[in-house]
């Protein structure tokens, strides 16, 4: 059997994926349009993507981390969005839990494609309240509530069949219509954030980027436009 060449693997050739590119609407943002706070402008836009019927959970985000020098990115669910930041929930011995112990820094990344839309949030994380947490946990589906009892989430997993071990043996413990406690090792994070930009796709790759930044003195919001 010869070499494979390069140029070919499944499914898709590299001339295909090379050739991908689509061109973007008309649609603009200006200094004029945009909110002057940034987060009413992202409460705006998440409403519409959310009203958007080929968007998919319009509240998924890509966080990204560094830990060991190492970034790591995956997706997490929006779950509140305030002046204090941005909210989301996870296992506190998660990858990304120990990542954010290790370096707080981090990105959040909205991908709204099927509106040519995307907003990049910058800033640090840190553990919401105990009672925030578990004020949110028991809003939980019932099977969701078990799932975060049942998953050492990140640890090395021998099987799908220990998994669903794990479900069962809580399920039992704490039957579907009984008050399931938040495990203490799961709650919220927020992101404080000290830059939030707008992306909107405009024709000939002339996209607008408006980005808001905190200043440090005065913790108002400053607004620049930036080179596509």
């Amino acid at each position: 059997m010869g070499e494979q060449n390069s140029d070919e693997v499944a499914g898709i050739d590299r001339a295909a994926i090379n050739a991908m590119r689509r061109s973007y609407g008309e649609e603009g943002l200006t200094e004029s349009a945009i909110a002057a706070d940034p987060i009413i402008q992202f409460q705006n836009w998440l409403k519409a993507a959310a009203e958007n019927s080929v968007i998919v959970e319009a509240n998924a985000m890509v966080l990204s981390t560094v830990s060991d020098s190492t970034p790591t990115s995956r997706t997490v669910l929006l779950k509140d969005v305030t002046q204090e930041g941005f909210t989301f929930f996870t296992n506190y011995n998660s990858r990304k839990a120990n990542a954010m112990a290790e370096n707080p820094n981090v990105s959040l990344l909205f991908p709204w494609y099927a509106m040519e839309r995307q907003v990049i949030v910058i800033g640090k994380a840190e553990r919401i309240s105990e009672s925030d947490s578990a004020s949110y946990f028991a809003t939980r589906p019932w099977s969701s509530q078990i799932g975060a009892w049942a998953s050492s989430q990140s640890q090395k997993l021998e099987s799908r069949a220990e998994l669903e071990k794990n479900w069962e043996k809580f399920a039992l413990q704490y039957p579907e219509g009984t008050a399931v406690p938040k495990p203490p090792h799961w709650g919220g994070f927020i992101i404080r954030a000290t830059s939030i930009e707008f992306w909107q796709g405009r024709y000939s790759r002339l996209h607008d980027r408006l980005r808001f930044t905190r200043d440090s003195a005065s913790a108002n919001w400053v607004l620049q436009r930036l080179y596509p």
